[in-house]
């Protein structure tokens, strides 16, 4: 692998071979968000523990201090918004110069598979594809499914990894799913990590998920709501960044999470 596009990639995944993303990017398409209103405010507590932030250019410029050390992927696709017609009607809306510009270790964009606009979301990643492989910025290929929460399945899901993989993305983000994860895994050639998608009713099944998943074989998670939307961020991110780089079970992350915000540890 070229020397620029293997630096960018082991910024974000660690040398445990493991990353967790910690994704701010919810405005582009959902505007003020909640717990997310103020990006800055949001990440002050957390970011330290996160291995790289996802966010657009605007609220990198507008938000984050330019002395921060963190990785960051860029997040690319937008033109769209929960009050327009389609959400997978998405476009391309960063240049490769701003991308290089702005220092991006990675970018990111969805691709919608089986949708309406399947073929000028693969498309985009495509030239994506081609422009950053130029100057060795890694692409993420997003596997979005909307509203279409039946599609939430391995087999739909392991299509749409392995399509994105098989057009360039050198890393994969898809939702999981409790039956055949490990399908998913198996068919796609590049990196895999799990999207968090909508807040769950408890912390327990977020460190289920993410626990089981990465048995199946993630390199990690890319997690946003499940964790500022919660009422222990920190607790939050240091519990799932145990099971992502230390190994913990889901009963050891609770267990470490409640430790936490009882202010043991």
């Amino acid at each position: 692998m070229e020397w620029g596009m293997q630096n960018r990639l082991n910024r974000l995944i660690q040398k445990d071979g493991k990353a967790l993303f910690l994704p701010i990017d919810h405005g582009y398409f959902q505007g003020p968000t909640h717990c997310l209103e103020k990006p800055a405010e949001t990440i002050k507590p957390i970011v330290q523990y996160a291995d790289a932030l996802m966010l657009t250019r605007g609220v990198l410029r507008n938000c984050i201090d330019p002395t921060i050390e963190k990785p960051y992927v860029m997040r690319v696709s937008g033109a769209v918004s929960v009050v327009g017609e389609d959400l997978a009607n998405e476009s391309r809306v960063t240049s490769i110069e701003e991308i290089i510009r702005l220092n991006a270790s990675a970018v990111s964009m969805s691709v919608f598979v089986g949708s309406k606009y399947e073929n000028k979301s693969l498309t985009n990643l495509s030239e994506l594809v081609d422009e950053c492989e130029k100057y060795g910025v890694p692409v993420m290929a997003v596997c979005a499914v909307g509203k279409e929460l039946e599609k939430r399945e391995a087999r739909y899901l392991a299509l749409a990894a392995r399509i994105a993989a098989e057009i360039g993305a050198r890393v994969v983000k898809t939702y999981y799913c409790k039956e055949h994860f490990e399908k998913i895994i198996d068919g796609c050639p590049v990196p895999v990590v799990i999207a968090g998608g909508p807040k769950t009713e408890t912390q327990r099944e977020v460190f289920d998920f993410v626990y089981d998943g990465m048995q199946k074989g993630a390199v990690g998670v890319n997690l946003g709501r499940n964790i500022w939307q919660t009422p222990y961020p920190v607790a939050s991110i240091r519990a799932i960044r145990a099971i992502i780089h230390e190994g913990f079970t889901t009963k050891e992350a609770e267990d470490f999470y409640n430790q936490i915000i009882a202010g043991k540890t």
